[in-house]
């Protein structure tokens, strides 16, 4: 009986996190062939030779002590990777995180209830607001289920960072403070943070133990509008948050020093759940092009978001949203669970609250206004010019490509993330005839607190392909065979990945322990073809699938002379995010766009031909 009364109580968010297998370190030998694989195509005959010395030297040396001191350490932590991965790729990084290290992206709301429209706003981001506190209920009281493939649990770790968490800078390094508590562990802070023109103000959700309503919400929303409209702009010390890390960490210490009401106002931030922006722009959208959305997403005012937020929710004037993140403390398929629910509450109650229009007396937002000084004012307009300086040398687009999508892949027998990927490579190769190094995310929660590992779809297989295809004696047979051959290469390292048996992040943990014990640094390491290959976070194409659903984001390429390529894929169609700088004269985001498009179309033609 006991099975059957199991078997049918829902599943909770967490209950599978002590379950969960540990994240495991590949074999030394396994990690350094694939290494070897991932180099050649960047490589002449000589420069190859001498890497594989370089490599058989680190694999009967030091590379084999190294390799045995990371299994130590994998014997003592369920996941050897978590803390040097949190500390390397983000909290130690000094560069501005708002631009080059946050994700952002466009709400898909436009495509069905809420398309661009004047005089809304308020009311609908009063329903989002209100959806997104359902959301934050949910993980609360662990009614989330928890997400699989297939029958696999994933992690949910992340899940927890979502609310009530933010990214506070140190002069070194940042740590990332999470106020978050389920039903079961206790107390949780229920206020929201609202920022328009320069200013902040707070309110609590929850009124006598119940989340505010849509018309709740709209009331303290409104008030917040009206004040802002007939009163002068705010200090807008929120752009701090867009400044280098360790400027920004001096100037925080700064302004805690000027008056202990500064240190309540950023814990007040900090253990917010969420922030929501209202913007003033109008960056008019369409389902077929996103651009302005999402460049007003990532590049938009930095004084009314908080860049170390875990969640901005942005709101525009035209009824359009719009997200961006600290990618600190979570990877995107989080935000991205959380905004496919909301489209789905949106699109199931046609974009309307159909509730009671009762408004509880409730306190009224309180503003939370710093003490500030002309250091802190200077500091500002420093922050404000290095971010407008950074944001407008970003380009964007982001495009729906409209011929086809899963279906007509999926009817080929062919697998649709590695199509994208491999016309995203051929796109590169014809630009820059040559290949160039490429960063696909995959996906390791699996494991317990499993993030991501590196799959790197610029194979050797895939070269010879890019090299077929443009060789006019090649016929279509050996070009089909080809792609053929660069397909299953890359399904497999992509499966490999997701088992936790790539080799980027071993080979991190490996060159982090020479750092952590003072040796010099490995050779292996110091070699060209390392960082050529893009090893060291120097891909020149970082990319990711967003997922199968309409939820879509973009982050700042890795490299000046490189591309962020961000897709969702649908039935019909796959929209794309592509990223460039602008002040790299070889890179450009539409022209690898217009490749892309017809690397797709000689692709699927190619697979049609196939079948003859």
């Amino acid at each position: 009986m006991a099975n059957v009364l199991s078997e049918s109580l829902p599943e909770q968010t967490f209950q599978y996190q002590s379950s969960l297998p540990p994240l495991p370190v590949p074999s030394l030998e396994s990690s350094l062939n694939k290494y070897l694989d991932a180099v050649h195509p960047f490589a002449s005959e000589e420069e190859f030779k001498a890497t594989v010395d370089v490599v058989r030297k680190f694999q009967e040396g030091v590379g084999k002590e190294l390799h045995q001191k990371l299994l130590q350490r994998a014997k003592t932590k369920k996941n050897w990777l978590e803390k040097w991965w949190l500390d390397s790729a983000y909290l130690e990084v000094r560069v501005p995180s708002q631009l080059n290290v946050n994700f952002a992206g466009p709400g898909p709301y436009l495509e069905h209830w809420w398309p661009p429209a004047e005089g809304v706003y308020l009311q609908r981001a009063s329903l989002n607001a209100w959806f997104t506190l359902q959301y934050w209920d949910l993980i609360r009281t662990e009614k989330l289920a928890p997400q699989k493939a297939g029958k696999v649990p994933l992690d949910m770790d992340q899940f927890r960072m979502l609310f009530c968490t933010c990214k506070v800078p140190g002069v070194q390094k940042d740590t990332i403070y999470n106020y978050f508590s389920t039903e079961r562990e206790g107390p949780c802070p229920s206020h929201l943070v609202v920022m328009c023109h320069g200013r902040i103000f707070t309110f609590d959700a929850i009124c006598d133990g119940q989340i505010l309503t849509p018309p709740e919400l709209l009331r303290q929303l409104s008030y917040i509008k009206e004040r802002c409209e007939r009163e002068p702009e705010g200090e807008g010390v929120a752009a701090l948050t867009s400044e280098e890390r360790t400027r920004w960490a001096k100037a925080r210490e700064h302004l805690i020093s000027i008056d202990p009401h500064n240190k309540t106002i950023l814990e007040t931030i900090q253990s917010s759940l969420f922030i929501i922006s209202l913007d003033e722009t109008k960056p008019y959208s369409t389902p077929e092009n996103y651009t302005n959305l999402t460049l007003e997403a990532l590049t938009g005012n930095p004084t009314i978001r908080w860049g170390d937020k875990s969640y901005n929710a942005v709101v525009f004037s035209d009824g359009t949203f719009g997200s961006i993140c600290d990618h600190a403390p979570y990877d995107a398929m989080v935000l991205v669970s959380m905004c496919w629910y909301l489209d789905q509450q949106i699109k199931a109650t046609e974009g309307k609250w159909k509730g009671s229009d009762a408004v509880r007396p409730m306190p009224l937002p309180e503003e939370l206004v710093f003490t500030v000084d002309s250091q802190v004012q200077h500091d500002i307009s420093l922050a404000k010019k290095q971010y407008m300086e950074t944001a407008q040398d970003l380009q964007i687009l982001c495009y729906a490509f409209t011929a086809f999508g899963k279906a007509a892949i999926r009817q080929k027998k062919l697998h649709p993330d590695t199509f994208v990927q491999l016309a995203v490579q051929l796109a590169y190769y014809r630009i820059h005839k040559g290949p160039g190094s490429c960063y696909e995310t995959a996906m390791t929660r699996k494991f317990y607190h499993g993030r991501t590992e590196t799959m790197r779809p610029c194979t050797q297989e895939a070269v010879n392909w890019c090299k077929a295809m443009l060789d006019p004696t090649c016929d279509v047979s050996a070009k089909r065979k080809a792609m053929l051959l660069a397909f299953k290469r890359h399904n497999t390292l992509m499966a490999e990945a997701q088992e936790g048996q790539g080799f980027d992040r071993h080979l991190f943990g490996l060159y982090l322990i020479a750092k952590e014990e003072g040796r010099p640094t490995p050779e292996l390491f110091m070699d060209p073809l390392y960082t050529k290959s893009g090893g060291g976070g120097n891909f020149v194409l970082s990319s990711s699938l967003v997922g199968y659903t309409t939820v879509l984001g973009a982050v700042a390429p890795m490299v000046h002379h490189g591309y962020g390529f961000f897709y969702r894929i649908r039935d019909d169609r796959i929209v794309i995010s592509m990223s460039a700088w602008k002040s790299c004269h070889q890179t450009d985001a539409c022209t690898l766009f217009n490749n892309f498009s017809s690397s797709m179309h000689e692709m699927l033609h190619m697979a049609t031909t196939s079948q003859l």
